[in-house]
Formats: C-alpha cells, structure tokens, sequence
C-alpha cells in the first residue's frame, strides 16, 4: 500500500528563523527547557503562526475591493452580519475574537460580498485594538466604494482580560462606527441596529 505525503507538506517546512529564535529565547527565559520532546518543534509552530496571524500587513484591502466592484443602480441597504473576526490585540498580544456586521449604502457601485469579510481578515490579521479595527474597515470600504454611508459594529471577547488582568470572563466589548447617512439619518442607522439584533 502507497501512502501519500500531503501536498502542502514542502510549504509547511517555510517559516522564520528570527522569529523561531526569539521564541526558543522566550521559552528559555520563563524557566522552560527549549530542548525537550515537547517543546522542541514549538519555536518553529509559533512562527508559522504568527505569520500567518500577521498577514495583513501583506495585503492591500483597497486593491480586494476594487477587484470585484460593479456598477449597479441598487441604492438600499447591504449588510454582511456576523462575520467571524480573530486577531491579536497590540498590547499583550493576546487573541481579541468576535463577529462583525457592516452594512453600506451604494452610489452607483456595489462589491462582491465575499469582499466585505475578506477586508475583516486582512484589517484584522495585524496587530490591533479593537476601536481602530472598527474605523479602519469603515475607512476602507468609504474611500473605495464611495457609498452614501457605511456603518461597522464589531462585538469581540479579549483574552487579555479574561485570562489575565481584571479577568472577567464574561465581559465583551462592542464598538462602532458611522458615515455618512449613518449618521444623519437616524432612521436608517436604527434600521441598521435592529437588523443586526
């Protein structure tokens, strides 16, 4: 019998030997053993990781909206809700994780849905804190879609208050953001609350 070796397995041996190094130094410096069966392959996993929870700097959301925007008369209301979010907050790198909904009004152009989560990841795969994710997908999507408004709420549970720090386990956080006629028209950014209920 031929057993075959997974396709991705050569890709998996890529990662950082600075980072790698750094993490065998870390281990060594809380009083592990970076040499034991358990944490010898660990420094190699952490940098894999890292990689690829930082990579977002890599990516250019502006560009992932332009590539699948299209001209269309449709002027109501679109909303992509509970949109799955993990990132790492800046100040103790801890995962912060949640759901988005973010809703926009065209003006003549409207974006492939898949899109509006693909900016999540890209935004939320850096370091961050939550207020500035939140501006920065509104950002994003205003300044390249150019709608008559965009609103962003986020709700996410931070590690770094549950497991250290103050730790409430059951605290979470909401923030949001506004544009446009998300913020002049109450009617329609209570149209979009309720929605998102």
């Amino acid at each position: 019998m031929v057993y075959l070796q997974p396709i991705y397995k050569n890709m998996s041996d890529n990662y950082n030997q600075d980072i790698a190094n750094s993490i065998k130094t870390l281990l060594s410096e809380i009083g592990e053993n970076p040499e034991r069966d358990g944490l010898l392959k660990t420094p190699e996993r952490v940098s894999k990781s890292m990689e690829f929870l930082t990579n977002g700097y890599e990516k250019n959301p502006t560009e992932i909206l332009k590539s699948a925007m299209f001209s269309e008369s449709y002027s109501q209301m679109v909303l992509v809700k509970d949109i799955e979010l993990y990132s790492l907050c800046e100040h103790h790198m801890l995962p912060f994780f949640g759901k988005a909904h973010i809703a926009y009004i065209p003006n003549g152009h409207i974006v492939g849905l898949s899109k509006i989560p693909r900016i999540v990841d890209v935004f939320s795969r850096r370091l961050q804190v939550q207020e500035r994710l939140t501006d920065e997908i509104k950002d994003c999507i205003q300044e390249t879609l150019n709608p008559k408004g965009v609103a962003v709420v986020i709700e996410a549970q931070h590690l770094c208050m549950q497991m250290r720090g103050v730790q409430k386990q059951h605290s979470s956080t909401t923030t949001s953001a506004f544009s446009g006629i998300f913020i002049s028209d109450k009617k329609t950014r209570a149209e979009f609350m309720n929605l998102i209920l």
